[in-house]
């Protein structure tokens, strides 16, 4: 990057009254959080692709997201899956990621893979099932307290295929009981992010459907549940930006798993399908920051950010660093946005003019905005570059193929 690339973007900006200095500040605080399961080998219905060099065990997923975020510098923390990181010390595994400058975040339960969940797990019919499923609830709780986790994101495959085959309205009255039951036993410190999806793998009807089926559950449960937006997990044409906003305003967006679809839950590298819904959900995030509503702001500045990928055919760790960089990017052209100048335009019925001045912001390159940060935080100006020029990947072949395949 060229000092005088960066100069002409400063010039541009201060033109338009961007506070550039804030602007870096708040680049400077984004993170987000990167999944262990995105490291491991993982497939579509019909075929695994497995990988030379993918972790064994849920240790060596570290590992790997540890060189996400010494190339990049904005993922320091990682989500885990259980029982796919199922080890039999957690302190230890904690240990691990802190002495490679990480931390275990969000714990997420598996009630979708066991054969007694075929007919559901939480909703099951069968009480025996539902406790099962429970005590898994509360397992994640006691390894989110041995991990110093303080999030749990809940998505459950629960739903019916055919009409009759289940009791939709006891079946929300099982969820409800057995979310209270892990909701009681968590610390005053732990939030619980409810997931939702309005369908697959059951195709008829999902328990938690769609976002206020989600919210109307986390307000009975209490102020330590809100919601949880998936990208990839909602119906073609869903204005996801909307959904955001709403949530915002009723102070419970909890937090995003960010990825990209063209279909449906296609699990795809954020920000390459559809890079401007990112970015006006990122619009909406922070033209709520500023609010005069204390508990808006509170729970804009506690949004947890985290990547849910599937890299089928991608290599894992560069896929990674693209997903997180995609993100940071769009983040970077939101702040940029004149969030005056959107709304004097809208005031006075300027239709094109308000949506000019949030458009104008996404046409901005921000290259050399992330590029100076870089420079100044001592990190990797190209991140992607660094870390495919690096030998890591040459390092862990010893590993072989195959790795911890789910």
């Amino acid at each position: 990057m060229t000092d005088r690339a960066y100069s002409l973007f400063e010039e541009q900006q201060q033109a338009r009254g961007i506070n550039l200095i804030e602007v870096r500040e708040k680049l400077k605080a984004f993170n987000i959080e990167t999944p262990s399961w995105g490291y491991g080998d993982s497939g579509t219905r019909f075929k695994v692709f497995q990988k030379v060099g993918v972790p064994r065990t849920p240790f060596e997923k570290l590992e790997d997201a540890a060189q996400v975020h010494k190339y990049t510098g904005i993922a320091p923390s990682v989500a885990i899956h259980i029982p796919w990181d199922k080890v039999d010390d957690y302190g230890k595994l904690r240990s691990h990621a802190e002495g490679l400058g990480l931390s275990i975040g969000a714990i997420n339960p598996n009630l979708f893979q066991d054969d007694d969940y075929m007919l559901g797990s939480v909703t099951n019919s069968d009480a025996a099932i539902r406790r099962k499923a429970t005590n898994h609830l509360l397992e994640c709780v006691d390894i989110a307290k041995a991990t110093g986790s303080k999030e749990f994101s809940l998505w459950f495959a629960d739903g019916t295929n055919y009409p009759g085959q289940g009791n939709i309205r006891k079946r929300k009255a099982w969820m409800q009981e057995s979310l209270q039951e892990m909701y009681n036993a968590m610390t005053p410190q732990m939030r619980m992010l409810i997931e939702y999806k309005c369908f697959e793998p059951a195709f008829y009807h999902t328990d938690l459907a769609d976002w206020g089926m989600a919210y109307n559950l986390a307000m009975k449960l209490g102020p330590q549940a809100e919601v949880l937006v998936d990208t990839g997990h909602h119906l073609q044409g869903a204005n996801i930006e909307h959904i955001v906003a709403y949530l915002i305003d009723e102070k419970r967006l909890g937090g995003f798993h960010f990825n990209s679809r063209k279909y449906a839950d296609d699990d795809l590298i954020v920000g390459t399908t559809n890079p401007y819904e990112l970015f006006l959900i990122f619009y909406q995030i922070l033209n709520a920051a500023n609010d005069s509503d204390a508990a808006i702001a509170s729970c804009v500045n506690n949004i947890a950010y985290m990547i849910d990928q599937s890299h089928n055919i991608e290599q894992k760790i560069p896929a990674m660093i693209r997903s997180v960089l995609n993100a940071q990017t769009q983040y970077a052209k939101a702040l940029l946005i004149d969030h005056a100048e959107v709304e004097a335009a809208s005031e006075r019925h300027d239709v094109l003019g308000a949506e000019d001045a949030v458009r104008k912001a996404f046409e901005f390159d921000v290259a050399p905005l992330l590029q100076s940060i870089r420079e100044e935080q001592g990190l990797p100006v190209d991140p992607m570059h660094a870390y495919l020029t690096s030998s890591y990947s040459q390092s862990i072949q010893h590993r072989g193929k195959g790795g911890a395949s789910w």
